[in-house]
């Protein structure tokens, strides 16, 4: 061939790239769901998914955990990534619950279906409302974007409130003990 290039059909260079490329990586979230009823708490893996549409929690882990579940008014049919129908059928059911991640907390509310070994799955109307920052890389999630419905923001105020009130007090405590020609 010499110095000549040998150049390849563009259909033989993106099989190329495909057959090279590393499946995406997973990202998981420890969160913690609380039963609204008992308010018991329980720790889960949660899976990051941009690609559902929803949010939803495994029909055999929901049993297991004793989450009450609500029946739904009308069924929705739940597809597998590959366009089969889910072999759990319909969607029958949601639960609603509390969930915790870090300093986040919110009331949400999950399709209940077969999701075989994961318990969790946190779709793509969850990271629209959150906008988490993501390190795909590392595998972590920060919420650093949250709306105003996030428990976070609520937290934050209390935390700000408390801290105010005890730089108040302690304020007043040095008023008492330290003269007051020494307060400046």
């Amino acid at each position: 061939m010499g110095n000549k290039l040998n150049f390849t059909s563009n259909t033989e260079r993106v099989r190329d790239v495909w057959r090279t490329l590393r499946p995406l990586r997973k990202v998981w979230m420890k969160v913690g769901l609380e039963k609204l009823e008992s308010h018991e708490g329980i720790a889960v893996k949660a899976l990051l998914d941009s690609g559902e549409t929803g949010l939803f929690m495994d029909t055999a882990f929901t049993k297991e955990k004793g989450f009450r579940m609500e029946r739904m008014k009308k069924p929705l049919l739940v597809k597998n990534v590959n366009g089969s129908v889910n072999v759990g059928g319909a969607i029958m059911h949601q639960v609603e619950c509390n969930m915790f991640f870090k300093r986040h907390i919110e009331r949400v509310r999950m399709d209940v279906c077969n999701l075989g070994k994961t318990e969790v799955i946190l779709g793509m109307p969850w990271l629209a409302t959150h906008n988490p920052e993501i390190n795909w890389e590392k595998g972590e999630v920060k919420m650093i974007r949250c709306p105003p419905i996030c428990g976070k923001r609520k937290l934050e105020e209390k935390e700000r409130e408390v801290k105010k009130v005890e730089k108040d007090e302690d304020e007043e405590m040095l008023r008492k003990l330290v003269p007051k020609r020494f307060w400046k």
